[in-house]
């Protein structure tokens, strides 16, 4: 499954670039989850954040959320502020 993702803070140095075509072997039935999981074997580091949100379309999506590879994928690091 092709995914156009759009990564943000620090995710965007692990990823290479703000917007990133991946090429990730998942299933028509994949969930949020299946995608973080995929994620993490091709770039390990993004599993030393202590958070990683995915946003599908306009919203955060919960692990249990269908894939759909049509919506815009984000990626949120955790963010500080003070």
């Amino acid at each position: 499954m092709k995914l156009n993702i759009l990564a943000f803070g620090i995710t965007k140095e692990i990823l290479g670039g703000r917007l990133v075509e991946l090429e990730i072997e998942l299933d028509d039935q994949a969930r949020v989850r299946d995608l973080r999981e995929a994620l993490f074997l091709q770039h390990p580091e993004l599993k030393k954040l202590n958070s990683l949100g995915i946003a599908q379309g306009s919203k955060y999506a919960e692990d249990s959320d269908l894939l759909d590879p049509t919506q815009e994928i984000a990626l949120i690091p955790p963010v500080s502020g003070g």
